[in-house]
């Protein structure tokens, strides 16, 4: 494995993450823009580099069954995928998260048919936002080599155990080469404890995983289920802090950008959060009140941390990049929801950006604040837009 910092492919890196993270199975179907990750894990698989059992399936549901196997049996399990891939395995994601199998993805955002595209939006992850997994949002490849390490503890803390997302814009961050900071194996050895799961398939001790339930006992279920995904704040947290210990770089699940004093800010997740920044310096140098907050951690929502990170601002500026067909951005939606009890609130104006890789610039983010303050001028920021489409 690599020491130091290195010039290196985004895919690359997060592979040997998981080789690093000593992961014991990693199952997984090709599409693009995911293949590199798993590509990679299966040549250190092959070469004898990492230890583990990589399983070539017909499809990415049984990628996601075989992810659900192996972790009930006790291996530390990986998964990547795309988009259509995605939509396929849906069905298991959910089932995974019902399970409180602490299985990690990489999921390489890519807009979902159709029509046919395997560049970068939301709409895959948005198709699943509610399926039971903890989630998160990387904006470079820093990021992305950093969370598959944390995915792992975090996931599989005992208090926890729970799958994880995480979320890397396809192509935009996930095929760049980027200098990526390596952290040293024996770091990661003490960061990341060995996989013991709270329940693990013995024939010696049988146990049933996934039984059928009446409509006597199901919705006790899934308010169990909702009480673990909200328990697991405090662990998410403790990874967070335990990794900024260990290397220095430090993870919030709300983080803000030039926003002292900030009267309109700009909510982004993902890669084009760094786009965003440069707009808001580009517009600070001219003396406009103007900042960031990036929205990191997407489940559980840091209700807290975002209503605190917002309440001195006069406009939000919802950026989505995936579309709610008939009702505007998903995330702007859940954002309005959050702050509708707050006395005091932002007026929450949404753009949909960038679907299905469309180049967003530095100018592009100004003008939308510009478009944004006339909006809330004319008492029209309820209105949702998409943004740069032709007519």
């Amino acid at each position: 494995m690599r020491k130091g910092k290195h010039g290196v492919e985004v895919s690359i890196a997060m592979a040997e993450a998981v080789a690093q993270a000593d992961a014991d199975c990693i199952a997984a179907y090709p599409i693009t823009p995911q293949t590199h990750i798993v590509e990679h894990l299966a040549e250190l698989v092959a070469d004898g580099e990492l230890d583990a059992e990589f399983i070539p399936v017909e499809s990415e549901h049984s990628a996601m069954s075989v992810c659900c196997g192996t972790s009930a049996a006790g291996a530390r399990t990986f998964t990547s995928t795309s988009s259509q891939g995605l939509a396929l395995m849906s069905e298991i994601v959910f089932i995974t998260a019902s399970l409180r199998l602490p299985v990690v993805m990489a999921l390489v955002n890519r807009s979902l048919s159709g029509p046919l595209s395997i560049w970068n939006d939301h709409s895959d992850v948005m198709s699943i936002r509610d399926c039971g997994w903890i989630q998160v949002f990387v904006e470079n490849g820093q990021e992305a080599y950093d969370h598959m390490f944390w995915a792992f503890k975090v996931g599989e803390d005992k208090k926890v155990s729970l799958p994880v997302i995480v979320n890397l814009d396809g192509f935009i961050v996930s095929h760049v080469i980027e200098p990526i900071e390596y952290v040293e194996q024996d770091k990661i050895v003490k960061y990341l404890p060995a996989f013991e799961p709270v329940h693990r398939l013995d024939p010696d001790h049988p146990v049933t995983m996934g039984a059928f339930a009446m409509p006597e006992l199901f919705t006790e279920t899934k308010k169990a289920q909702d009480e673990a995904l909200l328990a697991s704040k405090p662990a998410i947290l403790k990874g967070w802090r335990e990794w900024k210990d260990l290397t220095g770089r430090e993870y919030q699940p709300v983080e803000t950008y030039q926003a002292q004093g900030a009267k309109t800010l700009i909510l982004t997740m993902g890669g084009l959060s760094e786009t965003a920044s440069v707009a808001v310096d580009r517009m600070r140098a001219k003396g406009e009140a103007v900042g960031q907050v990036k929205l990191r951690l997407w489940r559980p929502f840091p209700f807290e941390e975002f209503k605190a990170a917002v309440k001195d601002a006069e406009t939000l500026i919802v950026m989505d990049r995936a579309v709610s067909f008939g009702y505007g951005g998903p995330v702007a939606s859940e954002l309005r929801s959050v702050l509708y009890s707050q006395p005091k609130r932002p007026k929450v104006v949404n753009y949909i950006i960038g679907l299905a890789g469309r180049d967003v610039q530095p100018a592009d983010f100004i003008a939308m604040v510009k478009d944004a303050a006339e909006k809330v001028k004319q008492g029209r920021e309820d209105e949702y837009e998409i943004y740069g489409a032709r007519e």
